[in-house]
């Protein structure tokens, strides 16, 4: 039997009923019982994030209609020695960034999966993470870095700790107008370090197959991959009758 769970909050914000299937892998079975389920809650959209290395569960995906919209990619680094010391640009959020973090966040962040469905219109999308860096800086991450060039917000990145010791890095963008300036890094370096003196051991980011770009800033401050994973969207709207 498949497991899915509704999503509230996500389908609060597209207007539509949304859940995901919280198992990695698929079998004939968990497909039809997700799709039974789907059916019965009136769901549009389930997502599906998925083990990259099961071929049984990439073969039954594309058989039954789940879209490829995404490659998951985390990564991990120890904390300890050899994190830069965080630059004088990057400093805590503050309640005058709100908008300019907003505008920022806007057009930051098309290589999600969300752009890459043409189900969720742009402007939606663009909602999406305009909502997103607010709840995050609204109390939802532990802290929001801002990195600052000209008198104005530049960039940020989102961090959470966790009580086992590792924190993650959530929301992270550069505005167009201020990459090639190094401050992508230097706002990964002040993240490790907020990490290190909050007693994190670890730091770990998910991103994008397609973000070359924050592949390297990664790489570059030490992150290494731990995973690969594949999301799916299978949508219901235009399915035949059962």
């Amino acid at each position: 039997m498949a497991h899915c769970e509704f999503l509230a909050w996500d389908s609060q914000f597209f207007g539509l009923r949304i859940a995901r299937l919280t198992e990695p892998r698929l079998t004939s079975g968990s497909v039809a019982s997700a799709r039974r389920w789907c059916r019965a809650n009136q769901i549009d959209c389930l997502y599906f994030l998925a083990d990259s290395d099961d071929a049984e569960t990439v073969r039954l995906a594309q058989v039954n209609a789940f879209q490829l919209v995404d490659i998951r990619l985390t990564l991990e680094r120890r904390l300890g020695g050899g994190i830069a010391p965080p630059a004088p640009a990057v400093r805590p959020f503050q309640p005058a960034d709100a908008a300019g973090l907003r505008a920022i966040a806007r057009v930051s962040h098309r290589d999600s999966r969300f752009y890459y469905d043409a189900q969720f219109a742009r402007p939606q999308c663009d909602a999406l993470y305009e909502a997103w860096i607010e709840r995050s800086f609204g109390g939802w991450a532990d802290a929001v870095l801002v990195a600052e060039c000209d008198a104005a917000p530049a960039g940020y990145i989102s961090c959470h700790l966790a009580p086992a010791g590792v924190g993650s890095i959530g929301l992270f963008a550069v505005a167009q107008e201020y990459r090639r300036r190094d401050l992508g890094r230097q706002l990964v370096a002040a993240a490790l370090e907020y990490f290190c003196h909050n007693g994190m051991q670890q730091a770990t980011v998910v991103t994008q197959g397609r973000n070359i770009a924050s592949q390297r800033v990664y790489q570059r401050c030490g992150f290494l991959a731990q995973s690969v994973q594949l999301w799916y969207h299978c949508w219901f709207k235009t399915d035949p009758p059962a």
